[in-house]
């Protein structure tokens, strides 16, 4: 073989070698890809709220809300705060200790598990109301999560001594 063929031949098999080994590369990281969004989607919080209602308050400029929140993901999730810009002033989390309300910074939503605010425990504080709720109006609330973001919820106001363990 002369010189000229010799470093043809050694280009040829230079480049092919490369393009092989980013072929092998690109295959791997299309698998990898493909794997991906089943691992994302197994490693988020699955969250679904129930039971949102509002009590006909007998003040008008504070009201309680109550809800659970069910995440039947593997993933644990937190409650941050909420929001009612067009009902509210303020809105806050609470929960009630020793017969007293204070406000937290955040609520666990465990993975596989549940958040219950009912009356008499954790719930959602409105303060400032612009307009005291009737029965059967419905108020627009947006809950904050550290995980799965903003969920909006539709509260139904329901009446002053409304109890829904009573429905069950």
């Amino acid at each position: 073989m002369n010189r000229r063929t010799t470093r043809t031949l050694s280009f040829v098999a230079t480049a092919l070698a490369g393009a092989l080994a980013l072929t092998g590369c690109n295959g791997e990281t299309n698998t990898s890809a493909s794997r991906t969004p089943a691992a994302q989607t197994d490693s988020k919080p699955k969250l679904e709220v129930t039971g949102a209602f509002i009590p006909e308050p007998a003040t008008a400029d504070m009201a309680g809300g109550f809800l659970t929140v069910r995440n039947s993901g593997s993933v644990a999730d937190k409650l941050t705060s909420v929001t009612a810009s067009a009902f509210a002033g303020k809105a806050e989390i609470h929960e009630t200790k020793d017969g007293r309300m204070q406000q937290v910074t955040s609520f666990d939503v465990p993975a596989n598990g549940t958040l219950d605010l009912k009356r008499g425990g954790s719930h959602l504080m409105f303060l400032d109301v612009k307009r005291k709720p009737k029965k059967g109006d419905r108020i627009a609330v947006e809950l904050h999560f550290e995980k799965s973001g903003t969920v909006k919820v539709d509260m139904q106001v329901e009446a002053a001594t409304h109890n829904p363990q009573q429905h069950h």
